[in-house]
């Protein structure tokens, strides 16, 4: 980690529009976690190059938007 950065974990941060990856998403912000995921998994997100929390990220987000329809549908 760079030593120079101070982040705010306090805060979250803020997205612009050319860093998100779906521009209809509501948030417009993101929170700092820590997540534990399986190694095999994480190495292949990031063997892809940077960028791999902004694809792990997208993946979760198109999982959600699945199943949020898919709720909706069976819900009518």
């Amino acid at each position: 980690m760079n030593k120079e950065y101070v982040p705010e974990w306090d805060q979250p941060a803020a997205r612009t529009e050319e860093s998100t990856v779906n521009k209809n998403a509501v948030s417009g912000v993101k929170q700092i976690v820590t997540i534990r995921l399986d190694v095999d998994m994480l190495e292949w997100f990031k063997s892809a190059g940077p960028g791999y929390q902004t694809r792990i990220n997208q993946v979760l987000r198109e999982y959600m938007e699945a199943n949020r329809v898919r709720a909706q549908v069976e819900q009518h």
